[in-house]
């Protein structure tokens, strides 16, 4: 399977009169003089792999020979995203190598290389450097694979196409298809602390398969495309997707955690996670040799790149260290049942034994972490029923100036006190800056509050109007405090 970004360097040369045979010659000459191993040749080329250590990528570098011109081209092909300019300098020291032989050898000494060379691969029937090009619907149809389940590649696909039609269905919805607003996003189940830990503890899950904008949904997709086309092969569809959800749980109950007034969504907890039970297979010997020395280094890179960059604003780091270090731990956990891939109950006890630990501790941190944001909101709940009590004292048309006097004095301003207690309270819980900032305005507006009640208690006790322009002036300053918290 061919991905567009996997990275590679391609250079197009001129054969300058060489004789196609002569090039291929010395071609295979220069490649093993580079130490690099020929997976397959032909008349018209060669594939050859290039590292593979421990420390060291892989890449592939193929040399194709059409008419007269020559294709150099070096890829990954051993996982990663980037290739710091290594694909480059192989094409560049071939060319030298190349160079260099091309003067040292003698006419007679080619010749006899060519005798010894070419027949073999002359006689091969098929060379797959000759087939033709893919047509725009073989590549189309190439393209659709990707999200169509096969044997080894069966959830991935699935988790791709759930997370591509829920954001197609946002936006359909009227959602921003770049910027969606936040209560966007808690409307569809985005995670957040206040909500999540108030009893709406599926936003832990649904907020895994939202993403906030197009660019979010596609970088994160295409990193679960990497890893599901690497490591689903060896889970099998059981185990894949119950790590899927399992590390995703764990990165979503590290975000609220860590960032309880933080709105997260986004599918990258649980990718991390998958990369971590990868990570924990190639420290084992369950991967080939091989493939594992490739690997490693590549998969350790993205990696901590990718955590490195989360640490800029916006990027919710937490989840990402959640998903990981819960999927390293999974990883290894999988150990004995993929030595013995061939027993189900091993397999099965091994998940269902995950499951009920991974639930079992969720459950203890859900219920141990703070929920100020939610007490909060209780609070203001409160609030706002003894700020309804204390406003009915001027719904009492046609009552007598005592019973209106009483209604003031003793359900009005008690009202307004315990509003004042309440933001007290309000004032010890871990809640965003932009609330600590209402909740200051909320307490001068109940000040104002009770200065107008006394000064209209005062008013009706004397039976005086003098007191209008202060009971005036105090509304005046109400209105404009009842403004700005709209705001």
């Amino acid at each position: 399977m061919a991905f567009g970004l996997t990275p590679k360097f391609e250079q197009s040369l001129d054969l300058n009169g060489i004789n196609p045979e002569h090039y291929l010659v010395i071609a295979l000459d220069a490649a093993k003089q580079l130490e690099w191993d020929i997976n397959y040749s032909s008349k018209s080329g060669f594939v050859s792999t290039v590292g593979g250590g421990l420390f060291s990528s892989t890449e592939r570098f193929t040399v194709v020979i059409k008419d007269d011109t020559v294709i150099l081209k070096s890829e990954n092909v051993g996982g990663g995203l980037y290739d710091w300019g290594k694909n480059q300098k192989h094409v560049e020291a071939f060319i030298s190598t190349f160079d260099i032989l091309k003067t040292s050898l003698s006419e007679a000494e080619l010749e006899a290389k060519v005798n010894d060379v070419m027949p073999p691969l002359r006689a091969y029937e098929e060379d797959i450097h000759a087939a033709p090009p893919e047509t725009a619907a073989q590549k189309f149809k190439g393209f659709l694979s990707l999200f169509t389940p096969r044997d080894g590649y069966y959830i991935t696909p699935i988790i791709i196409n759930i997370n591509i039609i829920i954001f197609i269905l946002m936006t359909i919805s009227g959602i921003s298809v770049f910027e969606p607003r936040s209560a966007s996003l808690v409307t569809w189940g985005a995670n957040i602390g206040g909500l999540t830990l108030a009893g709406e503890w599926w936003r832990l899950i649904t907020s895994t398969f939202l993403h906030i904008g197009i660019f979010h949904i596609a970088f994160n997709m295409f990193a679960l495309l990497y890893i599901g086309v690497l490591l689903e092969p060896y889970l099998g569809k059981l185990r894949f997707a119950t790590t899927y959800l399992l590390t995703g749980l764990a990165a979503s109950l590290t975000s609220i955690s860590m960032h309880p007034n933080t709105i997260s969504a986004g599918a990258s907890g649980a990718i991390f996670g998958m990369y971590g039970v990868f990570l924990a297979l190639l420290t084992t010997n369950i991967i080939d040799k091989k493939t594992r020395s490739a690997l490693l280094t590549s998969i350790g890179v993205f990696v901590a790149y990718n955590l490195m960059n989360g640490m800029k604003a916006g990027i919710d780091n937490a989840a990402h260290m959640g998903g990981l270090v819960t999927g390293l731990i999974i990883g290894y956990a999988y150990y004995p049942s993929l030595k013995k891939p061939s027993s189900k109950i091993i397999e099965y006890i091994s998940v269902g034994a995950l499951t009920i630990i991974v639930l079992t501790a969720s459950i203890i941190v859900y219920n141990r972490i703070p929920n100020d944001v939610g007490k909060y909101e209780a609070k203001m709940n409160a609030f706002a029923k003894h700020e309804a009590l204390a406003l009915e004292v001027f719904d009492m048309k046609g009552a007598s100036d005592s019973a209106i006097l009483s209604a003031f004095k003793d359900k009005g301003l008690p009202n307004w006190n315990a509003n004042l207690q309440i933001l007290d309270e309000a004032s010890k819980l871990d809640v965003p800056l932009d609330l600590v900032y209402r909740d200051a305005l909320l307490r001068d507006y109940c000040k104002m509050r009770i200065k107008s009640y006394k000064i209209i208690c005062r008013a009706i006790g004397e039976k005086t109007d003098k007191y209008n322009s202060s009971i005036d002036s105090c509304n005046n300053q109400i209105k404009s405090m009842l403004d700005s918290l709209k705001k």
